[in-house]
Parts: C-alpha cells; structure tokens; sequence
C-alpha cells in the first residue's frame, strides 16, 4: 500500500474535476476524482493518507451529507469545500463541522493550493496521533490485569503503600508490579506514564 497522500476530488462536474487534477499534478501532487459523493464513499478506505476537496451542491448526496457520513469515522481525509457564491453560507457551515476551508467557484489556483497543503498537513498531524494511540493501546494491552489496578492506582496518585493497602498486596509486591508497568508501557519516567495515560483517557485531564 503506498503512503504518498493523494487529493480526493468530488464534483459533479468533470471540467472542474479535471482542472483540479491537472493543478494537483502540477505541483507533484497525486490525485483521484469522483463524479459524485457515493461514488466516493463507496470507495472510502481510512488507511489512505491524503485531503479530501468536495464540491458543495452535487446531484443525489450534497457534500455537506458526506462531510456528516465521514465525521463519524474514526479517521477521515480532511476536508476543503469549493462553493459557489450562493452557496457560501452551506460552506460556512462545513467549516464550523470541520472542514479546513472554503473556496468560492471560480478557484485561484494558488488558494486552493495553499489549502490542499493545509490539509495534508493536518492529515499527517491525525495520522501521527493516531499511529502514537495505537502503539499505546498495544503497550496496555500486554498489562497482566494485577498489573493495569496498578497502573491505575498510580496514575490516581496514590503512594506505594496507599496502593498496598487498597490491593491487600505487600509494598514490595506493589513495587514489583510498578516496575514491570514501567517497562512494558516503555514508560522513561512516571511523568511519562502519566502523559500516555492522559492521551488514552483524555477525560482524565
């Protein structure tokens, strides 16, 4: 599977679709189009690193009803909205839901550029974190069950003996447990175990 991002065009109207993708391929950029938003979703695979540039008025799904279907993915190419001038309100709108931008018909070149790089840039950024989150879950996921009340309890803060206490288990035993924490979550510090724990469970903060 190749990593290179690709600019996921869809519009209904194929002039705009192959101008865009001669820009994109101007610049050194990969590019897929798609003559409708099902089209497109029938299509959609979370694994394709890339931004997704979506016209706003199509014929059967709008782009704003994709934007909706792909917010509910996990992992989705963001998204940059080309409007026409009547249409500037629905694009504001696609903003607000997390679209990275909005670019009124007839396009600058350069604008859509910028914000195709703006884009794939933040995919890179969700990508990354994503990758981080999933190493994380593996790491707690070699956690013996004795091992992950351990870990919990010392997150919540609590001392060694605290612990000890609340487990019915020796201090040593406790320290014991700690250590094999530490090493199996490749924790540097317990600052560090707190910082991957807190990207886990971010409603801890």
């Amino acid at each position: 599977m190749s990593l290179e991002p690709i600019v996921f065009i869809v519009d209904d109207d194929q002039g705009v679709r192959a101008a865009i993708e001669l820009l994109m391929e101007s610049v050194g950029l990969a590019a897929e189009s798609f003559a409708s938003a099902q089209d497109y979703l029938d299509r959609f695979d979370a694994s394709r690193p890339g931004c997704l540039v979506l016209d706003v008025r199509m014929k059967g799904m709008s782009g704003l009803d994709l934007q909706e279907r792909l917010v509910e993915e996990p992992l989705h190419p963001p998204i940059i909205v080309i409007t026409g001038h009547g249409d500037v309100p629905m694009a504001v709108r696609a903003v607000k839901n997390g679209a990275v931008d909005f670019i009124e018909k007839p396009f600058n070149d350069q604008a859509l550029l910028d914000a195709v790089h703006r884009a794939l840039e933040e995919d890179a950024t969700q990508r990354g974190q994503a990758s981080r989150l999933a190493d994380l879950r593996e790491r707690l996921q070699r956690l013996t069950p004795r091992e992950r009340e351990v870990l919990d309890q010392v997150v919540a803060g609590k001392r060694n003996k605290v612990i000890a206490a609340d487990l019915t288990i020796s201090q040593s035993t406790v320290e014991a447990h700690r250590a094999r924490v530490m090493e199996k979550m490749e924790a540097r510090s317990l600052s560090d175990l707190m910082r991957m724990m807190l990207l886990l469970n971010p409603e801890q903060e």
